[in-house]
């Protein structure tokens, strides 16, 4: 921290960064709190849907209901923007989910920065640290909070939560829970800085174990020699979005839930597959099987198994 001093009650000026639906609970709880949101940084507006109307962020919707002050710069080095901030007199700036700052921005207020990361730092750190701890078969995780710096994800650690990885957990419920716990750990963070109570230390990095790279489609690829186990785990750390998939009666199939069957497929070859035409089906894979609960057929709805069986002559 590079300021000492304490700032009594909720007095405290804070500038809160964030983008996405997972950002949204944590300034929620910071204005039901009664801290002082002095501004919102969020994207400028996306277009969206067939008449490509421009949509603002899940934060800027937030924070209009909020009745809190909005900036969209689209570029953070812009220095008529870094003005606007400077102008804002933040005490505290706060980051969840939203993109590289410049140090002219992090380091701008005298008592920092603090991002909420979605792992234990320093494992997984990275764009997308709840899909790959799911894809590498983690059975815990949790949120961090750290004080910012050059190298990304690397600053002193705050606080950290730790989250168990249930076997049904898939992206979208670890994203709902890590989303509720990390917008609990953002108030404490701030309830203790403003109280001159942070300790932070530096990370371990002989703890670095995984990265967490940006999702691409080709992420989503299923390789049928990979174990039933670890195809399983693809489909749960990509569903609902962007789901894992492979090619299925000539079309692209996304698929969003699993069950690994510890048997194989008699005389079946990797990657064929064996069904009734009613119920099931399952795919041969480099050890054990594994049976399609949910997918979606390219040009259909995401449907169960025997929903598309029904329509569907094999």
């Amino acid at each position: 921290m590079s300021n000492n001093e304490v700032i009594a009650g909720r007095s405290l000026r804070i500038v809160y960064m964030g983008t996405p639906e997972f950002a949204v609970p944590a300034l929620e709880k910071l204005v039901e709190a009664g801290w002082n949101v002095v501004g919102v940084i969020t994207a400028p507006d996306k277009p969206q849907g067939r008449g490509q109307k421009l949509v603002g962020s899940p934060v800027k919707e937030a924070a209009e209901r909020l009745g809190l002050h909005i900036l969209q710069p689209t570029n953070l080095k812009n220095p008529e923007f870094q003005q606007e901030l400077r102008d804002l007199k933040a005490d505290l700036q706060i980051v969840v989910a939203f993109r590289m700052l410049p140090e002219s921005v992090w380091n701008m207020p005298p008592l920092g920065t603090f991002n909420l990361h979605a792992s234990l730092l320093p494992n997984y750190r990275g764009a997308a640290p709840i899909n790959w701890a799911i894809i590498n078969g983690e059975t815990e995780t949790g949120v961090t909070t750290f004080f910012l710096k050059h190298e990304i994800d690397t600053g002193s650690i705050i606080f950290q939560e730790k989250v168990e990885i249930l076997p049904q957990d898939d992206l979208g419920s670890l994203y709902e829970k890590l989303m509720a716990i990390g917008s609990e750990l953002v108030l404490k963070t701030v309830e203790a800085i403003s109280k001159n109570e942070v300790h932070p230390l530096s990370q371990d990095e002989s703890k670095a174990l995984h990265h967490a790279p940006k999702i691409f489609k080709e992420t989503g690829k299923i390789d049928w020699n990979q174990s039933a186990q670890s195809i399983h785990n693809l489909v749960r750390g990509l569903s609902p979005y962007p789901a894992a998939w492979t090619e299925f009666q000539d079309k692209t199939c996304k698929i969003f839930k699993t069950k690994v069957l510890g048997s194989t497929l008699n005389g079946k070859p990797i990657g064929d597959w064996e069904s009734d035409g009613k119920s099931y089906l399952r795919f041969q894979c480099g050890t054990g099987s594994l049976e399609i609960l949910e997918l979606q057929l390219e040009g259909k709805k995401r449907m169960k198994i025997d929903e598309l069986l029904r329509g569907l002559k094999l």
